[in-house]
């Protein structure tokens, strides 16, 4: 007891020293042609490519102009350009090119394309804001960035206010004491301390982790100290000594309870093999939440018990939780219609989960009703939408540069191409400039070709511009080129967690496979509860296709490990009970009798986890965490209607092959109706 609570305020004050990373893009794969082209610009050039773009509405020229110095001298500002540095303004506008105008100047409304250092970001950005003022509007990737570090901060803390009183309140309408859902809350709360305590060995995590890992390592450990719990007042009734029940308890408990956790262990680790680092990071953490809600059930918990089961007992009250056993019969029932039912929809599930419409981006993360949303769209109803791409090449051979910078404005999509070649060389030799001005563009080894494309950050037309661009590229350089941009990161996300896809959950399903495998020992009954879970998890995201929702792709990968590893529990508890009644009854009444049994826990598991699933979806303003909040609801219950009704129709139709193919199955072939029968 005192260990394990100096571990736990330890872990708290570590907690605190743990770095939380916002962009996304950090966790693109160290060979992604983006991250190296990133890497290798950096070492080249001092300067970034602009990343914001900066909208001044109702200002004159010669104001815009005193906007943009005033902008210029923020510190963390590295970069302004404006209509002034393609074109003489001194001239009449009505004698400049109309299609350069409407980049930077429309109906008195200024645009800036500004490079600020995403070191300082945040306050940068709270400068420029100043300056601007409310009509003003920002965009780009950093303030994607930013919003996303704001309102993860603020809304973790809500979600955690909102989400511990109705655990709670799930707690005492299914326990028969009102001091157990305590005991469970402290015995998980430790867990959860340990958990992010021990993060501090990373060095830091993703804001999806931060936001996500605490909620969901609650919602899925809180079945542990449950199974214990049940199990510990049953050989209460057999033995007086407490030290005995606990310990005959945890023997008989330790099965159901590795088990389920070693098979949501797998599930979350499984993400772990994903190229975008995003999932390793979750992985890791949620993984190593569980062995520590593990090993704190096992150790922490039965103490804890021992200490405090005089005051469980004093505080016994009439449980709310009604016996089931209607239920049982009616879902027993109805099992053969729903079997059909599933097996009917499963097909079109499979397919449409295939077509369904995905972010990949920073962007798509964006509430549509956030202020940095309505900036967005506020420049892009004016001005376009607008990206920009970065390319570097060797700085050989200025005829070669020239007809490729040709060839890049010659692009339908291209508004603009900001090169040495293109501003420069053509007419002023470099020793009449400053050095500054010069390696901005080029240095003695390499040149960059800053290209503005009419597109938006993120779009089916925006990827094949980005590979329009890296074929073009290695026409003229073969491979000794570097494209760089937030396109091009996006554009790489795609790629890469497009083939993560089906390798992160064949490696989930074949290793819990292995787990059930060996826990259960049969070579049946592994198939047909990964079949339940699998077939949940199909129909929960084909749900977005036939609702023709855009679903981010990161949610999408996370949710097929989380709802696999977090519900095959169910399916697990289901099981073992069916086993065991089987032995004393015939399939007929084994069935409608597991179910009424197992339904209360799993009722009270899928409650638990569709409330975090629910808090998750509606208080956060991230699409990502809002969009996998809302499926890991959807799954927990489709988890548990499949795992009460389709599982017992599959282990009925198939009761005789999986007799033969299970380990001391023992099944009875006679019909017992009551206990005094079976005794």
């Amino acid at each position: 007891m005192v260990l394990f609570c100096v571990l736990a305020v330890v872990s708290v004050i570590l907690s605190t020293q743990v770095k939380v990373n916002y962009n996304i893009v950090d966790y693109l794969p160290e060979q992604a042609p983006s991250t190296i082209a990133m890497d290798k610009m950096n070492e080249v050039y001092e300067q970034a490519i602009p990343n914001i773009r900066v909208m001044i509405r109702d200002v004159t020229i010669p104001e815009a102009l005193e906007y943009k110095e005033e902008i210029a001298k923020v510190a963390g500002v590295d970069d302004i350009a404006w209509l002034d540095d393609q074109v003489n303004i001194k001239q009449p506008l009505e004698t400049l090119d109309k299609d350069t105008i409407k980049d930077w100047y429309v109906d008195q409304n200024a645009l800036y394309q500004v490079t600020i250092d995403e070191e300082k970001q945040k306050e940068v950005l709270e400068e420029i804001k100043d300056i601007i003022g409310e009509d003003g509007a920002v965009s780009g990737n950093p303030v994607d960035t930013v919003n996303a570090q704001v309102t993860s901060d603020a809304e973790v803390s809500k979600m955690v206010g909102i989400i511990i009183p109705l655990i709670f309140l799930i707690l005492f309408l299914t326990t028969s004491s009102w001091l157990e859902p305590f005991l469970f809350m402290t015995v998980i709360g430790v867990a959860i301390a340990l958990n992010l305590g021990t993060n501090l060995v990373l060095g830091e995590i993703s804001f999806i982790t931060k936001t996500t890992g605490m909620i969901l390592q609650l919602a899925c450990s809180m079945d542990y100290a449950i199974f214990l719990l049940d199990s510990f007042q049953e050989e209460r009734k057999r033995y007086q000594n407490p030290q005995k029940a606990m310990s005959v308890a945890l023997k008989k408990s330790l099965k159901s309870i590795l088990s389920s956790g070693l098979t949501t262990v797998v599930g979350f680790a499984a993400l772990c093999a994903m190229q975008l680092r995003i999932g390793p990071d979750m992985g890791i953490v949620l993984a190593k939440g569980i062995i520590l809600s593990l090993l704190t059930t096992l150790i922490f918990m039965p103490c804890l018990t021992l200490m405090s089961y005089k005051w469980i007992d004093k505080t016994r009250h009439r449980s709310i939780m009604p016996s089931f056993q209607k239920f049982g019969k009616r879902a027993s029932k109805v099992k053969g219609l729903v079997a059909a039912v599933v097996l009917l929809i499963i097909v079109p599930c499979f397919l449409g989960q295939g077509k369904i419409s995905f972010n990949y981006g920073v962007s798509g993360m964006v509430s549509p009703d956030s202020k940095v949303a309505e900036d967005k769209n506020a420049i892009n109803d004016i001005f376009g939408e607008s990206t920009i791409f970065a390319i570097m090449v060797p700085n050989e051979k200025v005829a070669v540069q020239q007809e490729f910078n040709d060839e890049l404005k010659e692009l339908k999509e291209v508004s603009q191409v900001l090169s040495y070649v293109e501003t420069v060389g053509k007419t002023i030799p470099d020793h009449f400039l400053p050095k500054s001005d010069v390696s901005l563009l080029t240095t003695a080894d390499y040149t960059r070709f800053v290209v503005t494309a009419r597109l938006p950050s993120e779009s089916e037309k925006t990827f094949d511009f980005a590979q329009k661009l890296r074929d073009v590229s290695e026409s003229y350089f073969e491979e000794d080129y570097y494209l760089a941009g937030e396109s091009a990161n996006v554009y790489d996300m795609k790629l890469t967690i497009t083939e993560d896809s089906v390798k992160v959950n064949m490696i989930a399903i074949g290793a819990i496979a292995v787990i059930l495998l060996v826990m259960l020992k049969s070579f049946s009954l592994p198939i047909f509860l990964l079949l339940t879970i699998e077939s949940s998890v199909y129909i929960n995201i084909a749900v977005p296709y036939f609702t023709g929702q855009t679903l981010n792709y990161i949610g999408y990968l996370i949710i097929t490990s989380i709802q696999l590893g977090a519900t095959v529990d169910y399916a697990i508890l289901f099981t073992n009970r069916y086993l065991e009644n089987r032995k004393l009854f015939d399939k007929r009444t084994a069935i409608p009798r597991t179910i009424s049994e197992t339904a209360g826990s799993i009722f009270t598991s899928g409650a638990i986890l569709t409330t975090a699933g629910l808090v998750l979806g509606i208080v956060s303003s991230n699409v990502v965490i809002s969009q996998l909040g809302v499926l890991i609801a959807r799954g927990a219950i489709l988890s548990v209607i499949l795992v009460l009704i389709f599982l017992p129709a599959l282990l009925s139709i198939f009761d005789k092959f999986i007799g033969k193919t299970t380990k001391n199955s023992h099944f009875s072939t006679s019909i017992l109706l009551d206990d005094k029968e079976r005794k």
